[in-house]
């Protein structure tokens, strides 16, 4: 979607980091989330953290296999461990996680809510949106299983990372949203997506699809029509393999689906996108009934996006030099407490690195 630069395989990985390396993980992006919001600000993490370049170079450097799904995961989940410590202070929160985690970030966004005093509703609307465009406005053939969603309440600004799994092809693909650079939540919204590239992909949201986009909202609106039209179809001779998938949709679900947004006519693409029950299958219907009837074409193109120390936990590209580790998060953790007690000079960030750079060569 914006700005397609390079590609990255995410093979699902199962199994989880051995607990030393968690713990180590957490430690050490304390010290680096710590740093970020000290030299800079919050705004600057959420920024970096749209950047999957950035994400998986942060994944690496805590020590997670750089190619598999589980840096994802497992690099979301020791971020926020540390901003549970370093975010409050800076006004910058994180929700969210793998299955469960993602299903209660609502509850959790109020819960903060509650004890801060900020409105939670527009942030769980963004984290539901994000997580429906992924799921259904863009449909790719990943499931998606987690959403990690980091904002800060004084500007509004937020972040989510949205990772998906295609059980049949064994890999993961991974979807980065900026509230910052965010157009439309239907009109490529993602600040980047990185993953495998899809054949058959159906997406809505892109800038392309907006004249299916708008033939879609005007067809929920007119039940009659469209169930008149989507029966037709069902009766043609239609190929064994149509782009849209037309032989998995229920017509009987789908005729439910259409008799609410009969009821209460869809403002606009995002309005349907929103609707509770509206999702892959009613999105697909739309589309392929905008395209048989009017020839509003969707996207088929495919917006995945990439890019991408310690070694990772499965040895690759060597095995976590636990010795090197420690002295990471040591190191830098004194340079941040000189910091904050304001013995700076110069350019302070790089300059640490290049002592701390010349350190570790000649200990090893």
């Amino acid at each position: 979607m914006a700005n397609t630069r390079n590609t990255a395989d995410l093979p699902l990985h199962g199994g989880r980091a051995p607990l030393w390396l968690f713990e180590r993980m957490v430690k050490l992006a304390r010290v680096i989330t710590d740093y970020i919001l000290t030299e800079f600000d919050p705004r600057e993490l959420t920024k970096r953290l749209s950047d999957p370049f950035w994400f998986q170079s942060l994944g690496c450097v805590l020590g997670f296999d750089w190619h598999s799904s589980g840096l994802t995961t497992t690099t979301c989940g020791a971020l926020k461990i540390a901003l549970a410590d370093t975010g409050p202070s800076a006004g910058i929160y994180a929700v969210g996680g793998k299955g469960n985690a993602s299903r209660r970030i609502p509850d959790d966004l109020r819960s903060l809510a509650s004890n801060t005093g900020f409105d939670p509703e527009d942030y769980i609307y963004s984290s539901r949106m994000t997580a429906k465009v992924d799921s259904a406005g863009l449909q790719d053939g990943y499931q998606v299983y987690h959403q990690f969603f980091c904002f800060i309440p004084s500007t509004g600004r937020w972040t989510v990372i949205d990772q998906g799994m295609n059980k049949e092809t064994g890999w993961a693909r991974r979807y980065h949203w900026n509230a910052e650079t965010l157009p439309s939540f239907v009109r490529d919204p993602h600040a980047a997506i990185e993953g495998r590239k899809g054949l058959e992909v159906l997406n809505m949201v892109s800038n392309q699809s907006k004249g299916s986009q708008a033939r879609s909202v005007e067809i929920a609106a007119d039940i009659k029509h469209f169930q008149k039209e989507f029966t037709n179809l069902a009766h043609l001779n239609m190929p064994a393999r149509h782009r849209i998938n037309f032989s998995d949709l229920d017509s009987r679900r789908i005729n439910r689906v259409f008799a609410k947004t009969f009821e209460n006519p869809p403002s606009g693409f995002e309005n349907l996108l929103a609707l509770p029950g509206v999702g892959p299958a009613a999105i697909r219907a739309l589309a392929l009934v905008a395209q048989v009837i009017f020839g509003e074409r969707p996207s088929y193109q495919d917006p995945v996006s990439f890019s991408f120390a310690h070694g990772g936990k499965d040895g690759t590209p060597y095995p976590v030099n636990r010795r090197t580790y420690d002295h990471t998060i040591s190191y830098f953790a004194r340079a941040l407490k000189k910091t904050k007690l304001g013995q700076t000079e110069g350019n302070r960030a790089l300059s640490r690195l290049s002592r701390w750079l010349e350190e570790v060569s000649l200990e090893s």
